[in-house]
């Protein structure tokens, strides 16, 4: 990485926006990643710079067959369903449903990649989650591929429900679901994730995370992606997220 496209020059900008509640309108012309590898570095920085730990991951594709990307979860952005989050801290805040899984072992950095059967197998429980879509820049969705990658693909906040004992057979593909927000439908049709089948995801993220020298624990929060598309909130208001065979989650943007 030169120096240029080191993290810190823009992973600060970042920060200092989640922390204000505010958007960046100007990106220096330098900030912008070069690669993949310093857009997950930036990620890294800004949960370093925010004081935070790892609380899990967002992990999802554009298509069932297509490449896998992700961002880290901060553990300080992870609210129990019924929580109540502030619309002056998530400007412009989209919504999205849902499916996050926990794994039954650590799986640790290691020269050997782990195996599909290895991390399919570890599967350990499941449950459904709101996220609170939020990115730091005003141009957003119109800003560099790479630089939302660094920005933790726009995350904002991750709302989990109750999880649930693991059920290998759940139709994970299309599920029943319904989504409301204010008491308004806002599923547009057959609720579906563009990545497939989300258990795919998840050789990836573990490969993905502990190449990089960190360790994928049992605790961690797995979240594979919306079937419900992106929900632009215009206000505050109540959202309620069900999946059929899980329990439902809710959040309160006030």
């Amino acid at each position: 990485m030169n120096p240029s496209s080191h993290p810190a020059n823009i992973a600060q900008l970042i920060v200092d926006a989640m922390h204000r509640g505010q958007k960046i309108t100007e990106i220096p012309a330098d900030s912008v990643p070069v690669d993949a590898a310093s857009a997950y570095a930036l990620q890294r920085e800004i949960l370093r710079l925010r004081e935070t730990s790892v609380g899990g991951w967002k992990v999802g594709s554009k298509s069932p067959t297509g490449p896998i990307n992700g961002a880290l979860l901060p553990d300080d952005g992870i609210f129990a369903s019924g929580s109540q989050v502030e619309c002056v801290d998530y400007p412009s805040p989209i919504l999205e449903l849902e499916i996050a899984f926990r794994l039954s072992r650590a799986f640790t950095p290691r020269e050997q990649p782990y195996s599909d059967d290895e991390v399919l197998g570890s599967i350990a429980s499941m449950g459904a989650t709101i996220e609170v879509v939020s990115s730091r820049f005003a141009a957003w969705p119109k800003i560099e591929p790479l630089l939302a990658l660094g920005d933790l693909l726009n995350h904002g906040a991750l709302i989990i429900g109750e999880f649930v004992d693991y059920d290998p057979h759940f139709p994970f593909v299309e599920p029943a679901l319904t989504f409301t927000f204010a008491d308004e439908d806002i599923v547009p049709g057959d609720g579906a994730n563009p990545a497939g089948d989300p258990r795919r995801l998840l050789p990836w993220l573990v490969n993905h995370h502990t190449q990089n020298g960190l360790t994928v624990t049992p605790e961690m929060v797995i979240t594979t992606g919306s079937y419900t598309g992106m929900y632009k909130t215009s206000g505050p208001g109540l959202a309620v997220g069900e999946i059929r065979g899980l329990p439902p989650v809710v959040v309160e943007l006030i």
